[in-house]
């Protein structure tokens, strides 16, 4: 897809975070394009702006200079209200944490990003429950989160992602919870989504085999992109002999229960503006109206992702 417009560019972005007085520089004269269909692993050490760039990326912050244009418009001409529905329609956010509201069924909560689209309640549970069908679990629509493991959670997660068909996908960490086996089978779940619909897939990880898998690797220090090159061929699928029931995994890296971990700002990568480009009101997809205020500006990004 070399032929279609950008579905995010920046140019020369910087984002410089205030601290007690001390200007913090996150991100340093970072430019990138990310086009419809694209695969690229986010990779770097800790503190490297990964975080910081992700945020930009899905619309959750602004750049402090540089030009960041998302599906075709610049977000410093953006107000609040506006960013929220680029977000909502443009992007789709997972997490290393999931971020699925605990007492609302899988379908209610793959359906949660359509309250905000105005669709109807009927054509609400109908695109949630096909959406579900595409990630294998058109026979969990009823369950809540606790009824299900690790990785039919990350799958619920997937589909309340692209129910709003967006054009980029960012995932922050998506295996980090899984074991190696669940893990390698939602990877190969977003990959084919990827092929499948077009969808950019753009995903933060600091696992090497994970990021060998895709077809473009982007690599950052100190707030700046290091390297920006394809990855080698990418390996092909293998069987690892999935269970029926994906089970779950500690994580090796736990966070806070709103899975921004320590020290993100509010409202960062996590929780229901990243899942849903809104800030809604617990406790869940009954609120119509949505909260557009932005996310915490002003905060530095947490050095351990």
């Amino acid at each position: 897809m070399t032929g279609s417009p950008p579905a995010i560019e920046a140019v020369d972005v910087s984002r410089t975070y205030q601290l007690d007085g001390v200007s913090v520089e996150a991100l340093r004269g970072v430019s990138l394009t990310v086009r419809p269909g694209d695969y690229v692993a986010l990779v770097g050490p800790s503190g490297s702006g990964k975080s910081t760039l992700m945020h930009l990326l899905g619309g959750l912050d602004r750049p402090t200079g540089g030009r960041l244009v998302i599906g075709g418009r610049d977000v410093n001409a953006l107000s609040p209200p506006e960013m929220a529905t680029l977000r909502n329609e443009t992007i789709g956010f997972v997490f290393q944490a999931f971020h699925l509201l605990p007492r609302t069924s899988a379908v209610e909560n793959v359906a949660l990003p359509l309250v905000y689209r105005g669709v109807s309640a009927r054509q609400r549970r109908e695109r949630a429950a096909a959406m579900l069908g595409r990630v294998g679990l058109g026979h969990r629509l009823d369950h809540r989160p606790n009824q299900m493991s690790g990785g039919e959670q990350q799958r619920v997660a997937i589909a309340r992602a692209l129910v709003t068909e967006p054009t980029v996908l960012l995932a922050d960490e998506p295996t980090g919870n899984l074991d190696s086996v669940t893990g390698a089978a939602v990877l190969e779940l977003l990959e084919r989504l990827n092929a499948e619909s077009g969808v950019a897939l753009v995903m933060v990880t600091h696992d090497q085999e994970v990021a060998a898998r895709a077809q473009r690797r982007i690599t950052m220090r100190d707030g700046v992109v290091v390297a920006d090159s394809a990855a080698h061929d990418r390996p092909l699928p293998v069987d690892h002999g999935r269970p029926e029931t994906l089970v779950p995994a500690p994580s090796a890296e736990p966070r806070s229960v709103s899975g921004s971990g320590p020290g993100h700002p509010s409202g960062g990568s996590g929780g229901a503006a990243g899942a849903t480009g809104r800030l809604p009101r617990e406790p869940g997809p009954s609120h119509a109206g949505a909260d557009t205020r932005e996310p915490g500006r002003g905060e530095p990004e947490d050095g351990a992702t």
